[in-house]
């Protein structure tokens, strides 16, 4: 018997929804919301990264920046193992793992006057460990903008190609998104002017401005290759990273998220109408492939779902952007968890995609951006949508995923960098000419860039599985360091303790065995420096500052009397 793929999307919905109300709303209750408080967003307003903004506003930002390559990438090449063990991955890991790291990783932050997860480290567990967490977070920003640089460079170029109709899908998509990064300013300035906007005259100024850019983009389509798109991302990173959170991210995460609301919804709508079966086969085993190509489930299966379920990234989000603009405490679970909660869904969404078009049980050929645009696109055409607009229409969206979590994590990792070098105070006038220079915002940001961009010229397929291992590990430690968070505030904190132990196997194991396939790659002298030596490299150092941050943390923890420190 086929599975129906309306029954999935009907599974996954029902019981996401249904861990979100009890479970994430339990969560909240034993950890303590205080709707009266001041949050960080009014007690350090700068107009600068702390910024007051509604519920939706920061939900949008949040959800935008975590949703990701991850949650559509990630599922379809998992699919290799079947359906089954993905859909349950993606339902248990989203709800017991995810959201509660995000939603842990944001509570803190705003109950620690928007701290960072670094600095919340360093009042919890010491200066040594912040420096080592802050060293991790770096090296793993570079993955990010190495995998999601090349991705979404790859999915604007369109020039070279061979078919006409994907090189101007391509182009308009690109053409769009540029729009997307002036339009956004306009916007923001125009809210910065007119003060607090009704959210629903801010809503319906919102989606006119995405109708009318898909229509220009459409019409003036931007020819151009892949290495000078990979040159243009580099310099909107800058400008992300550099300039107020008001005038770019905010409005450009607000508009995404409509866009990417309306891909969801559109392609569950899709899967409504046309049914289609789950071609997929059930499970194909704990082990897939040979030889070389061998993959194991387990740890294959979690780094490769990766942000689906569980990501190491979102706590960067949580903490890093996000709790500096939260207005009100009671918006935390809708922002941290619900959030989370809606990924998980796009994730299932992807499985299902995958699976209407798979073909003898297994995923098609093409890469994952390839394959859930046309699959989309297809279920879009059936609701009666041009083929050449549903085709443009998920370009950009795809594009979308990766590039509005790459400006959030160029900007995390500038803050991550300048991290590294602070001392006792922030203030540049009590601080060395060296620190000067190390945590000035726009050398911070030209390093981060430097490096992300050597590690692009490796490709996306080769930093994902890298990528996807030290996203996990990340996740490991924030869990750590929310349960020694939860422990001395005298908060619920048993509830991480399975999900951090169980991301601890995982990582090291799929860390072990990337660097081991690299360093026999290298003695076999099928390797180049820039590729598989700098992987090696940061491999090895994620590993070890891997061992020391969790030793510190989980040392810590088992060491820490409960309700040592107020509320």
């Amino acid at each position: 018997m086929v599975m129906n793929g309306l029954v999935i999307v009907l599974i996954g919905i029902v019981v996401l929804s249904a861990g979100y109300l009890l479970y994430g709303r339990w969560l909240a209750k034993k950890w303590g919301i205080a709707p009266k408080a001041k949050t960080p967003a009014y007690t350090h307003e700068d107009g600068q990264d702390y910024v007051p903004s509604s519920k939706f506003t920061v939900f949008s930002h949040q959800f935008s920046s975590i949703a990701g390559a991850g949650p559509v990438t990630g599922p379809i090449l998992a699919s290799v193992f079947g359906w089954v063990p993905v859909l349950l991955w993606l339902i248990i890991g989203g709800l017991f793992f995810g959201a509660v790291q995000d939603f842990g990783a944001l509570y803190a932050s705003v109950k620690n006057e928007g701290k960072s997860m670094g600095m919340i480290i360093e009042k919890y567990i010491g200066k040594t460990g912040r420096k080592l967490f802050m060293l991790f977070c770096w090296l793993f920003t570079l993955l990010v903008i190495a995998a999601f640089t090349d991705m979404v460079a790859g999915t604007f170029n369109g020039v070279g190609l061979d078919s006409a109709e994907t090189a101007y899908a391509n182009s308009a998509a690109a053409s769009i998104s540029m729009l997307f990064i002036v339009v956004a300013v306009i916007f923001g300035v125009i809210q910065k002017h007119v003060g607090k906007m009704n959210e629903w005259v801010k809503a319906v100024v919102a989606i006119a401005l995405l109708v009318a850019m898909f229509a220009v983009g459409m019409k003036l389509p931007i020819y151009a290759s892949k290495t000078a798109w990979i040159y243009i991302i580099m310099a909107y990173l800058f400008l992300a990273s550099v300039l107020p959170m008001w005038l770019l991210m905010q409005p450009r995460d607000y508009m995404t998220t409509f866009m990417l609301l309306g891909m969801i919804i559109g392609a569950v709508v899709g899967v409504v109408v046309a049914h289609p079966s789950m071609n997929l086969n059930v499970f194909n085993g704990f082990t897939v492939g040979s030889g070389a190509s061998k993959q194991m489930l387990f740890p294959t299966l979690f780094v490769t779902i990766a942000c689906g379920a569980v990501s190491g990234f979102h706590s960067l989000v949580s903490s890093g952007t996000s709790s500096k603009t939260v207005s009100n405490e009671k918006d935390m679970p809708m922002i941290g968890y619900g959030a989370m909660v809606v990924e998980s869904l796009l994730g299932i969404v992807a499985l299902v995609v995958v699976g209407a078009v798979a073909v003898g049980g297994t995923k098609p050929e093409g890469t994952p951006f390839a394959i859930f645009s046309s699959g989309v696109a297809g279920f879009l055409e059936k609701l009666g949508v041009p083929v050449q607009v549903a085709t443009v229409f998920m370009t950009m969206c795809v594009s979308a995923l990766a590039l509005t979590s790459l400006d959030s994590v160029a900007r995390i990792g500038r803050m991550s960098f300048q991290e590294l070098f602070y001392g006792e105070s922030t203030d540049p006038k009590q601080m060395t000419p060296a620190q000067r220079v190390l945590t000035n915002k726009y050398f911070a940001t030209v390093i981060t860039l430097f490096f992300g961009y050597l590690l692009t010229l490796g490709g996306y397929s080769n930093v994902w599985p890298l990528f996807g291992s030290a996203n996990q590990l990340l996740a490991a430690m924030v869990l750590i360091a929310l349960a020694v968070f939860l422990k001395t505030t005298g908060r619920t904190g048993w509830t991480l303790y399975i999900p951090m132990f169980v991301m601890l196997a995982v990582t090291f194991t799929a860390l072990v065995q990337k660097t081991i396939a690299l360093a026999a790659n290298i003695a076999a002298h099928n390797a180049t420096f820039l590729v598989d030596g700098l992987q090696l490299i940061v491999a090895l150092l994620l590993m070890i500052l891997g061992v020391l941050v969790a030793y510190s943390c989980l040392k810590k923890l088992f060491t820490t009397t409960k309700n040592s420190e107020q509320k």
